[in-house]
């Protein structure tokens, strides 16, 4: 769960990112055509009217400094809503020029050739936002056989956030963080640890089940989930080890789903109330403390690894395209690259709970000082993934794998059959792409 696809409520298009920037028509196929030499731009993405309220700053700033683009904005309230709205227009050929894709969806748009290829205008002269500004491995399904077909707009890197009241109350006296900046935050530590806080009567460490996380746990344990274009985290033997832990510890408790827990004691309520010493997720977990929790008790550290060494941890990522049948590639690339630049993300993103996926605006993860380790963040960015290509490349592929997954974390199939199943599943629907 990355902060920008925190699942909230839109209030009605009544949205103020400002008048000039939502004003003109549509013109059907991207924006309007131009009038004594002004556009109208349309461009797409998902979330609340909170969400959208962050984009006025960059809006007012980019109007002032290209008078003859007039910005639309078409959001959308819900994730799982944005993806197959945008699906039907660019089947009809009524997208806007510019819009955000999920990184669960990137693949499929890559394939299907509906995206403007970006490196000769990423590279070129009038680009703010040079190839590389950006780290390779938060590109994901963005990129297909080296052409670059959207750029990441900003990241929530998954990491590992603790309670030291919870962990104390274990009899725990070794913090995560400190283990780490000395190299010895090791998967056996970080098991031990959540074997005490269990005996403790707390959940060791709650987890959303998406590829964040479960990922995340098998690159700590040194395995593999695909490899040569194959899905292996069945067979290979430390994925297992690293899925069949998770499914023993929320068999026995030690682990809780955050799926799973009710909405009036959801995961963020636990973890304020000490009920757990781990909690992962991203940047966004700063807002559940904030409501509730006491800010010093809390900080983060990345996933363990086997020996304490750093592990390629899971990005979430989102990304910022070009229509490829816009009728205004110009102006939409001007857009798109002024968007995701340095000075684009500081605008955007200052106060927000996003981490910047641009390299230079780091500030606006450390400045605030919160949480301590906040550095952390930007490690994982720097050398973590977004969603495997492989993966995202199979529309639907990433909610299956979950969805089975879920089936073996609630109990509903024994692990070695669902594993079986699992292998199954994603072999079927590969061969069907394929």
């Amino acid at each position: 769960m990355s902060g920008f696809k925190k699942r909230t409520a839109l209030l009605a298009l009544a949205l103020t990112v400002s008048a000039s920037a939502c004003s003109g028509s549509s013109g059907g196929l991207g924006g309007s055509e131009a009038k004594d030499g002004k556009v109208t731009l349309r461009w797409s993405t998902w979330g609340s009217a909170e969400d959208m309220a962050v984009f006025k700053a960059f809006t007012d700033e980019f109007t002032k400094k290209y008078p003859n683009i007039t910005l639309k904005l078409e959001p959308v309230a819900s994730y799982e809503d944005y993806h197959p709205k945008l699906l039907t227009q660019l089947t009809s050929k009524t997208a806007p020029d510019v819009f955000y894709v999920g990184d669960d969806y990137i693949g499929k748009l890559v394939a299907d050739g509906v995206l403007a290829p970006l490196d000769q205008q990423l590279a070129g002269p009038d680009s703010k936002s040079k190839p590389a500004d950006f780290f390779e491995g938060i590109y994901g399904g963005a990129k297909k056989s080296g052409v670059t077909y959207g750029v990441p707009n900003d990241t929530n890197p998954e990491v590992l956030w603790f309670d030291r009241k919870a962990l104390a109350e274990a009899g725990i006296t070794e913090d995560p963080a400190a283990l780490n900046e000395a190299g010895r935050w090791t998967m056996a530590t970080y098991l031990e640890m959540n074997a005490r806080l269990k005996a403790a009567g707390k959940y060791g460490s709650i987890f959303w089940n998406w590829y964040g996380a479960n990922y995340s746990m098998v690159n700590g344990f040194g395995g593999k989930v695909w490899d040569g274009g194959k899905y292996v985290a069945t067979i290979d033997p430390k994925a297992r080890q690293a899925l069949r832990t998770l499914a023993d510890g929320y068999r026995d408790r030690t682990f809780a789903s955050a799926d799973l827990l009710p909405e009036g004691n959801s995961a963020g309520t636990q973890f304020i109330k000490h009920k757990a010493g781990f909690y992962a997720g991203g940047r966004w977990v700063i807002e559940s403390i904030r409501k509730g929790g006491e800010l010093a008790n809390y900080d983060i550290v990345p996933f363990p690894s086997e020996s304490g060494q750093p592990i390629q941890g899971a990005v979430a990522a989102s990304y910022l395209t070009v229509n490829k049948d816009t009728r205004h590639p110009k102006e939409a690339f001007t857009f798109l690259t002024e968007f995701v630049s340095k000075e684009g993300q500081q605008l955007r993103l200052k106060g927000g709970s996003a981490v910047p996926s641009v390299k230079g605006a780091e500030n606006l993860v450390t400045d605030g000082g919160y949480p301590a380790h906040a550095r952390t963040f930007l490690d994982v960015r720097d050398k973590g993934f977004a969603n495997y290509p492989d993966e995202v490349a199979v529309p639907g592929l990433t909610k299956a794998v979950n969805d089975q997954l879920m089936k073996i974390w609630e109990g509903k199939v024994g692990f070695d059959e669902g594993m079986t199943q699992l292998q199954t599943l994603v072999d079927g629907m590969k061969g069907k792409q394929s």
